[in-house]
């Protein structure tokens, strides 16, 4: 049954938009199953990453009842669910319709929104009106249904970590006012805040208007007079230019705890103290055991009852804690085999599926970056099992790449590759040059 599947297949029980491109929108979701060599896949969209401990196990009944149990997190604070019975899909819809995470068959591959995972818990902006009130429009907006899978909003608190992940529109926090970009654009708009989650539905509106001829997914794809034309357009609607150029590096949180201001700014100013506000971990590869996923969900429903998927394959747990609490918690993820502390040597070690979960990947890279994890390095690495490099990271990092002549090992700056080296056939060499190029 699993080989007749397209590699993504609608059910029969999705409403999705009609998107304007020839072909169609093959981006996989939990209405659309995608074909892989381990059975079908399912990616279930967390906007902002955001899950209560409530939907989160209901999750991982779904991935237990039909797939291989485990969760497997994305570089878009996603989850997807791998080894599905591909004749699942009507049941699957049904129990997360249930569990409130699929709120619209019809834009349910359009809710890709992330935000910066620590808002609100560091002193930081809080994020949480702006990600209510942007999934909200996108839900009720009948155009944002032809969004296609891989368009991106991007809500940042002003620290600039998901300023910097490339997203098609980005909201910044700046005091009692949002930047609006589009793109990578260095010229943003200044809107006020309370209308920043509508400033950003019809920045995408006008994106697909503006795509109409081209046919591009996203705002990189458009030709370049179209995309300045389309620029222009935002800014004559919008507010005040400002010059901020988008950082290059995607900063994600170091794992372990966080502290914020106890009270307000005043008094935490006047007694400098502060609390432990919320625990940050890591998941190695992006792959969580039903054991682990549990523990953090029981994690979450002792203190904040709120988990937050990141961009970069990790969870934060916001508290608040006590500090004794805290501790003993974070003691307790490290043992069960989470990212707890910076200096892991697999803080910053990821790689895609690989063989045997994918029939295009060349070898199994996941075995591979296990055996060549080594010394903490200043540079993530990523382990691609063919040149299509799923669920690589953005800013600088360091790219491998299976090839038939063996694995190519790059230093990526933004848009700037270095000249590779090769290692042919040789795990100690590959690990020592993987390691070299880390620091």
């Amino acid at each position: 049954m699993l080989a007749a599947m397209p590699d993504s297949a609608p059910s029969p029980f999705s409403a999705g938009g009609v998107s304007p491109r020839s072909g169609g929108d093959a981006c996989p979701g939990t209405l659309r199953l995608h074909r892989a060599d381990d059975g079908a896949l399912a990616r279930v969209r967390i906007p902002g990453g955001v899950l209560s401990a409530d939907r989160a196990d209901a999750l991982l009944a779904v991935a237990d009842r039909f797939g291989d149990g485990e969760l497997h997190l994305t570089s878009r604070g996603n989850v997807q669910l791998r080894g599905l019975d591909a004749r699942c899909g009507g049941e699957l819809a049904g129990l997360l319709t249930a569990a409130g995470l699929l709120p619209s068959a019809a834009h349910e591959r359009a809710r890709n929104i992330v935000a910066s995972p620590l808002a609100g818990l560091d002193g930081s902006p809080a994020l949480g009106p702006w990600l209510t009130g942007l999934d909200d429009l996108v839900c009720g907006s009948a155009a944002a249904a032809s969004l296609s899978g891989r368009f991106l909003f991007a809500l940042d608190d002003g620290r600039g970590d998901v300023d910097a992940l490339g997203a098609d529109v980005t909201l910044i926090a700046e005091g009692p006012d949002a930047l609006l970009r589009i793109g990578a654009e260095d010229t943003v708009f200044r809107v006020p805040a309370a209308d920043a989650p509508r400033a950003a539905l019809l920045a995408a509106e006008a994106f697909l208007r503006a795509a109409a001829d081209s046919g591009a997914w996203r705002v990189k794809d458009l030709p370049d007079d179209v995309r300045a034309g389309f620029v222009h357009a935002i800014g004559s609607t919008a507010g005040e230019p400002v010059h901020r150029p988008r950082p290059r590096t995607a900063k994600a949180p170091d794992p372990g705890l966080v502290t914020g201001p106890h009270g307000n700014a005043a008094a935490a100013a006047a007694t400098a103290t502060t609390t432990v506000t919320a625990l940050c971990v890591d998941v190695p590869l992006g792959q969580l055991t039903p054991a682990q996923w549990r523990l953090l969900t029981g994690t979450a429903r002792r203190y904040g009852n709120e988990l937050r998927l990141t961009p970069w394959r990790g969870i934060v747990v916001p508290g608040p804690f006590d500090e004794g609490g805290a501790a003993e918690a974070l003691r307790t993820l490290a043992a069960a085999g989470l990212i707890t502390a910076p200096e892991s040597p697999w803080a910053g070690v990821g790689a895609c599926i690989g063989h045997p979960g994918c029939a295009k990947s060349l070898s199994d890279v996941r075995a591979e970056a296990g055996a060549a994890v080594g010394p903490v390095g200043r540079l993530p690495v990523y382990w691609s099992g063919c040149e299509r490099r799923c669920g690589h990271p953005h800013g600088e990092w360091i790219d491998v790449v299976v090839t038939p002549e063996g694995h190519r090992i790059a230093h990526v700056r933004g848009d700037r590759r270095d000249p590779p080296a090769t290692v042919r056939n040789d795990p100690a060499a590959l690990a020592a040059t993987v390691a070299a190029a880390r620091a």
